[in-house]
C-alpha cells in the first residue's frame, strides 16, 4: 500500500513537473506588448492606462502587457530611455503615444531594425522624419485637426466676429498639438474672430494658468481661451476665477478627462472633444497583435487608421 502511494505521489510530481514546464512554454510563446505613453499625471493617459490593462486583463493568455509613462509630457529624452529598455527586455511590440514627433523616431527605428512592431497612437509621427528614415510606423488615432474645428465651430456659434480669442496649445514640437491649433484657428478664420495669440502651455496645467494669465493681461477684453487639452483648460479656468473674470472669457478643452465634466456642467468650460482614451491604446495593442499573429511586417502595415472624435457640450 505505501509503494502504492509513493509511486502515485512520483506520478503526480511528475505531472505538476510537466504541466509546469508546458504553462511555462505557454507563457513564453505569449507575445508581449509594451505601451509607453506621456505623462501618467494626466488623466488623459491615465485613462488611457486603465483602458489597456483591463483589455489586457481580459485576454490575458493572448498577451502580456508592460505599461509604462515619463513623469511630465516634455520628457522626451526619458521617452527614448524608456523605449530602449522595453527592447532590452525583448518586447515583441511597442506601443507608444510619442512625447515628440520628430526626437523618438531614431530609437522607434532601432526597434524595428530588432524585428520589433511598432505602432503609433495619439500624436502623430512627423511624416518626413519617417521618410527619413525609410520607416513606416502606422498611426491609429484621432484626426486632431477635425476635432479641434468641431470645439472652435461651436464656440464660434458663441462669439461674434471681431471678438478676441487666444490659443493655449501644446508642446509646439508634437503632431497633436499642431493640428489641434490648425483645428482651432480654422474655426476661428471662418467666423471671422480675432485670434491674437497663441501661446504653448506645454500641456501643463500650472503653464496653461500662467500662460492664461499673461494673455488676459495683455489683451483685457479677449473673449475666448481655446486650449488644446483639457489639462491646460484647467489651468485657464483657474487663471479666469483669479482675475474675476468667470463668466465673461469662454474655454474650450480637448480630451474630456473626468476633471473637466463639472465644469462642463456649470458652464466654466464651453467644450471639449472626447477622443476615447480608454479605447485609443486597445485600438493600437488590437492592430499589433493581430499583425504579430498574421506576421505582417512593418513596411506591410497601413500608414493610418483613423479613429473617432466627438463634440462635448454641457
Amino acid at each position: 500500500m505505501r509503494t502504492g502511494r509513493r509511486w502515485y505521489a512520483i506520478a503526480m510530481l511528475a505531472a505538476w513537473t510537466c504541466c509546469g514546464w508546458v504553462s511555462e512554454a505557454q507563457a513564453a510563446d505569449k507575445p508581449k506588448v509594451a505601451l509607453v505613453m506621456k505623462s501618467l499625471a494626466n488623466e488623459f493617459f491615465q485613462t488611457m492606462q486603465d483602458g489597456a490593462k483591463k483589455h489586457a486583463a481580459d485576454h490575458a493568455a493572448d498577451y502580456e502587457l508592460i505599461s509604462i509613462g515619463i513623469k511630465d509630457e516634455i520628457d522626451t529624452a526619458g521617452q527614448i530611455r524608456l523605449v530602449e529598455q522595453m527592447l532590452a527586455r525583448r518586447v515583441n511590440a511597442i506601443v507608444i503615444a510619442p512625447a515628440d514627433s520628430k526626437a523618438l523616431v531614431p530609437v522607434l527605428q532601432n526597434a524595428v531594425a530588432k524585428g520589433v512592431l511598432v505602432i503609433n497612437i495619439d500624436n502623430q509621427l512627423d511624416a518626413a522624419a519617417l521618410k527619413e528614415k525609410q520607416l513606416t510606423v502606422p498611426f491609429v488615432g484621432p484626426d486632431n485637426r477635425a476635432g479641434a474645428r468641431l470645439a472652435g465651430d461651436f464656440l464660434a456659434r458663441q462669439l461674434k466676429a471681431g471678438d478676441k480669442v487666444g490659443i493655449i496649445e501644446g508642446v509646439p514640437t508634437t503632431s497633436n498639438a499642431q493640428q489641434r491649433t490648425l483645428g482651432f484657428r480654422d474655426a476661428m478664420k471662418a467666423a471671422n474672430i480675432d485670434l491674437v495669440s497663441v501661446q504653448s502651455g506645454e500641456w501643463e496645467l500650472q503653464k496653461g494658468n500662467t500662460v492664461a494669465s499673461a494673455m488676459m493681461r495683455e489683451h483685457p477684453d479677449i473673449a475666448a481661451l481655446l486650449c488644446g487639452n483639457d489639462t491646460m483648460a484647467l489651468g485657464a479656468v483657474s487663471a479666469i476665477r483669479s482675475a474675476g473674470k468667470t463668466g465673461k472669457v469662454k474655454v474650450v478643452g480637448y480630451d474630456n478627462i473626468p476633471a473637466i465634466k463639472p465644469l462642463l456642467a456649470d458652464g466654466r468650460v464651453t467644450a471639449t472633444v472626447d477622443q476615447f482614451a480608454a479605447r485609443q491604446a486597445v485600438f493600437g495593442i488590437d492592430v499589433a497583435l493581430k499583425a504579430l499573429a498574421n506576421k505582417t511586417a512593418q513596411s506591410a502595415l497601413p500608414a493610418t487608421m483613423k479613429t473617432d472624435v466627438t463634440l462635448v457640450t454641457r
